[in-house]
């Protein structure tokens, strides 16, 4: 009897027709694959002296491996892969099985791009090219924000077309703006990988409430790999993730949100991925017509970024990720509410209480905090010496 005819593998395959064990599985499997490869790139990483280096603008005073992206992109990979071996992407129609191929090869690009980033310092303006190539070729095949639907303007059923050269040009800002979006807000330790995590969860929520089982893997398989990686990655972090990952986390979560429904710019589609990400595309906009107005470059470092200011405020480092944390998962729960999703209201309740609690405990340990600390000690680090472990935009 052949591996693949023995019950056990049958029983599997049975068990992987169902879109949401498919997805837990795809869940499970890249979080524990990812969480077992990053202590193999972190040893790999200081043995061939790929780290990064400490300097003053940086909070870490080691030098630390910036390859974490290759055991995210394995993890997700990976997990992708078992569940296509299982017969789970059966469950789904050609041309969505073609949107899955086409994002994760955009992805993996990204994440080459990243990565030569992270091993040979690239300037930011062949980057800027290479990801606008990116997101052209993706657009090509079929990853693209190609009509307008909308119950709230014109009635039920209203859709409105976009003509190509529109459609490629909402495509590509989406695409290219939430990838750096994502790879700006990797500041502090596990900041980028939680936000992308608690993105990919919201979007399975409601890619399986409206049965869009392609995006719902998708995004299972990215919040695993985020969970998996933050284990090695939230202060004190282990590992970075690099540009290699935030570009990849960045991209993926951008093509997820137009595989979703109907690949148009839908209340559903692009609402809940813009308002989970409202806080660093915000951010990320202020910062640049900040740096414009001082007559700098959009990829100036410096030190505006919201977490440098929640930092400068005088919150801590664990602190300042777990408020942007339940922030950000709030406004996921918004979302969800605006997008019909099962139990929105419920999780609107939850999220809106561990928010609410989560302000309270910080301001009284904020409070608390300060009157401790007496301003004129000089091992008081100064503050511009604790706003960054690693050069953001």
């Amino acid at each position: 009897m052949t591996l693949a005819s023995s019950p056990l593998v049958f029983g599997l395959q049975q068990q992987f027709q169902k879109p949401e064990i498919a997805a837990t599985a795809t869940f499970v499997m890249a979080a524990l694959i990812t969480n077992l490869i990053v202590p193999k790139v972190r040893a790999l990483g200081l043995r061939w002296g790929l780290t990064d280096r400490p300097d003053p603008r940086k909070q870490h005073n080691a030098p630390m491996v910036r390859l974490g992206g290759i055991a995210m992109v394995l993890g997700f990979c990976l997990a992708l892969a078992v569940t296509w071996l299982f017969g789970g992407f059966g469950l789904l129609a050609p041309a969505k099985d073609q949107l899955i191929w086409s994002s994760l090869a955009g992805g993996l690009c990204l994440f080459v791009i990243g990565l030569a980033d992270d091993l040979f310092s690239l300037s930011p303006w062949p980057r800027l090219a290479a990801q606008l190539a990116v997101a052209l070729a993706v657009w090509s095949q079929g990853v693209r924000i190609g009509s307008i639907e909308q119950s709230w303007f014109g009635g039920e059923g209203y859709s409105l077309a976009l003509p190509d050269w529109l459609s490629l040009v909402a495509t590509v800002i989406w695409l290219v703006g939430i990838t750096n979006a994502i790879n700006w807000l990797d500041g502090l330790d596990g900041l980028a990988a939680g936000v992308a995590g608690i993105a990919a969860v919201g979007l399975v929520s409601v890619s399986f409430s409206l049965h869009q089982v392609a995006a719902g893997f998708l995004a299972a398989a990215l919040a695993g790999c985020c969970l998996g990686f933050l284990r090695h990655n939230f202060n004190p972090a282990r590992i970075f993730m690099g540009d290699g990952g935030s570009y990849f986390l960045g991209f993926t979560l951008a093509a997820i949100s137009i595989v979703g429904p109907a690949k148009g710019l839908t209340t559903v589609s692009l609402l809940l991925p813009l308002l989970i990400l409202s806080l660093p595309l915000a951010d990320m906009s202020a910062v640049i017509m900040g740096r414009l107005r001082e007559g700098r470059s959009p990829f100036y470092p410096d030190r505006r970024h919201l977490h440098h200011r929640l930092l400068r405020a005088g919150f801590s480092h664990r602190r300042t990720v777990v408020l942007i944390y339940v922030f950000t998962q709030w406004l996921a729960s918004l979302a969800l509410v605006m997008a019909n999703a099962e139990m929105r209201f419920l999780w609107l309740a939850l999220a809106t209480a561990i928010l609410v609690v989560t302000l309270v405990i910080s301001r009284r340990s904020r409070g608390g905090e300060s009157r401790r600390q007496d301003p004129q000690s000089p091992s008081a680090a100064p503050a511009d010496l604790q706003v960054s472990n690693r050069d953001d935009g």
